[in-house]
């Protein structure tokens, strides 16, 4: 059995990553999912989240703003609306979109758009739970 399989992630951007991994952590439309070689063939849309790509014994974690991701055994792909490399993330920026989108739900008037307000503190929350994965990885390397 191969022990890698190949991945690439592709934003509006272009190629975030495009390289072999022995093991993938996404988070899908009905959960996170563990991916490895030779899995069986999966089509799954992507919510706001990490992406975590193992490889040679060390982690690389991406924010993906959702997208869809194809597996097939030897091979993975990930089409994403956004990815940023998680060391990338303005941690700062992301809790004070969260606290802003809470204000704007907390407030409820007529003229603002709950359903923005709730699109953005779903961002915001995935953001900051990438940069809480990634800095928890980088204190055990």
């Amino acid at each position: 059995m191969n022990k890698t399989v190949h991945v690439s992630i592709v934003s509006m951007r272009g190629m975030m990553y495009d390289s072999e991994a022995s093991f993938l952590v996404a988070h899908g439309a009905h959960g996170d999912l563990g991916i490895t070689p030779g899995h069986a063939a999966l089509l799954t849309r992507l919510l706001p989240g990490p992406v975590r790509v193992e490889h040679d014994g060390k982690d690389e974690i991406f924010y993906v703003s959702g997208g869809m991701m194809e597996v097939q055994p030897h091979k993975i792909t990930i089409l994403a609306d956004n990815a940023v490399r998680a060391a990338d993330l303005d941690e700062a920026a992301a809790e004070q979109a969260r606290t802003h989108a809470q204000q704007i739900m907390q407030e409820q008037r007529e003229d603002m758009n709950m359903s923005k307000a709730l699109e953005h503190l779903a961002r915001a929350t995935a953001e900051l739970r990438t940069v809480q994965q990634f800095k928890n990885r980088a204190g055990r390397g």
